[in-house]
């Protein structure tokens, strides 16, 4: 018998410091096991990432409230998701704010992501295949950015699609990992500062060619 979702929340969430109440009512709200392949779906509220297939994984539960809750999101923010996955973050995220963008570079998983936000009731995710590199630029500024895959330095196009006093939160680095959060303080002043060690699957594509 796996841990139940109830477990998840008060174990795994509020006991180590998830306190936000409209993170903790997204995480409650989206059922993580829509989002997991069906043969390990009793694992689905334990607070480990879990394989999706071809080396990919959907985050650890508490890592995604984590996220969330260190970005200080408000109902009016439009997000930026580059790395979409099989949709849970994004699934999350889109209860927490008003729009959220989402690209994944992987085709199988750009594909999944969309049945699995259906599926989940959630309608306010626009998502795409491609290159996260880059970002968005069309639907730029954004209030936020959050990376969920690891780049060896945060891409600076990225950077200039954040409003004045937005944030963008990326695990950074190869072997070793941090989660940065990057405030546009000014036009071209950014304010950095290290959150905690991560491990994240590596942020492939052009990431990887201008490092």
């Amino acid at each position: 018998m796996g841990t139940s979702k109830q477990e998840m929340m008060e174990r795994h969430l509020i006991d180590r410091g998830i306190s936000d109440p409209r993170v903790l009512q997204a995480m409650w709200e989206v059922d993580r096991s829509l989002f997991v392949p069906e043969e390990i779906r009793q694992q689905s509220y334990e607070d480990k990432a879990l394989p999706i297939g071809m080396g990919q994984t959907i985050s650890q539960p508490y890592i995604v409230a984590y996220m969330a809750q260190a970005m200080g999101l408000g109902p009016e923010d439009v997000v930026l998701e580059v790395g979409t996955g099989c949709g849970y973050n994004a699934a999350v995220l889109a209860r927490i704010v008003s729009r959220v963008y989402s690209i994944e570079v992987i085709e199988w998983l750009a594909r999944l992501a969309p049945e699995n936000l259906t599926r989940s009731g959630t309608g306010n995710v626009t998502t795409r295949q491609g290159d996260g590199y880059l970002g968005w630029p069309e639907a730029a500024p954004f209030d936020a950015i959050m990376l969920t895959a690891a780049p060896p330095v945060i891409p600076k196009p990225l950077t200039q699609q954040l409003k004045i006093g937005g944030r963008l939160l990326a695990p950074v680095g190869t072997n070793l990992q941090r989660l940065v959060m990057l405030v546009r303080a000014r036009e071209n002043y950014f304010v950095e500062k290290e959150l905690m060690p991560v491990k994240f699957v590596p942020m492939t594509g052009e990431a990887q060619r201008r490092h």
